[in-house]
């Protein structure tokens, strides 16, 4: 089972872009950030004719996140528990019915700046809600995978200037241990696990000339728990795309499953 998370920076500017990829990549399941549409105006349409089941948690002009996925998919569910006032759409769950079935939990966590202030309350309140969320999935000793942008810089070495995000609400310490909180649990992160050192990102921003520079940073996250480790046979970063027309600021990060 070939699974990819993209953050896709709105599905109306990049509907032609993800669909070549989608014809070229195949991948089995793919987990969207950023859709930036509400449910019914997404091109649901467009993606079951490739042979896509789709599921969305969409947002208008926001946030948004959705499954494309060529396998069966069950007990679908919308939103991050926790908090019934947060009406942003940041987090959708499946279970993907393979070989082995596979819980896979794409979200888009908050950016959460300018820091300090409301947005970054609002991003380590939503990462504690997220690590509640991770604890109780572990209780299920299942195969699954929480996978999207996790707006977070772990370590200096997933940032090309590190210097640059010090004051960034993606690389605050808070933030760094809260995504550290999550992991601990006992998830594995699947890149890492697969891929060290430096030198390896998934956005770029658009501003000066970042991508022809290679100033970059990996901020788009798999973790898997225990028993989805078990499973993975290999964890990548699709860098090339972002030098392709129209791109996203993000690229696809992969991971196979003997799934």
């Amino acid at each position: 089972m070939k699974i990819a998370t993209f953050n896709i920076n709105g599905i109306k500017a990049r509907i032609s872009a993800l669909s070549d990829w989608l014809d070229t990549a195949q991948p089995d399941v793919v987990l969207l950030q950023e859709i930036k549409s509400v449910d019914e105006n997404f091109p649901r349409e467009h993606f079951e004719d490739k042979g896509y089941i789709v599921e969305t948690h969409g947002q208008k002009g926001f946030n948004g996140v959705a499954v494309l996925s060529k396998l069966p998919l069950e007990d679908v569910s919308h939103g991050l528990s926790g908090d019934e006032s947060d009406e942003q759409a940041r987090w959708i769950e499946a279970t993907v019915m393979g070989d082995r079935a596979v819980r896979v939990c794409g979200l888009y966590l908050p950016n959460g700046n300018p820091a300090p202030g409301p947005k970054y309350d609002y991003k380590l309140a939503w990462m504690e809600r997220l690590r509640t969320r991770a604890k109780e999935i572990l209780t299920l000793e299942e195969p699954a995978i929480l996978a999207g942008d996790y707006n977070v810089i772990p370590q200096d070495e997933d940032a090309a200037t590190p210097e640059s995000w010090r004051k960034d609400a993606l690389a605050l310490p808070e933030s760094r241990a809260a995504f550290r909180r999550v992991l601990n649990l006992g998830y594995t992160e699947a890149f890492r696990a697969r891929r060290l050192g430096p030198g390896h990102y998934s956005f770029w921003d658009y501003q000066a000339g970042a991508w022809n520079k290679n100033d970059g940073i990996r901020i788009d996250h798999m973790l898997l728990t225990p028993q989805a480790a078990d499973l993975m046979q290999d964890c990548w970063i699709e860098a090339e795309l972002r030098g392709r027309e129209k791109p996203s600021d993000h690229v696809p990060v992969w991971i196979e499953l003997d799934a």
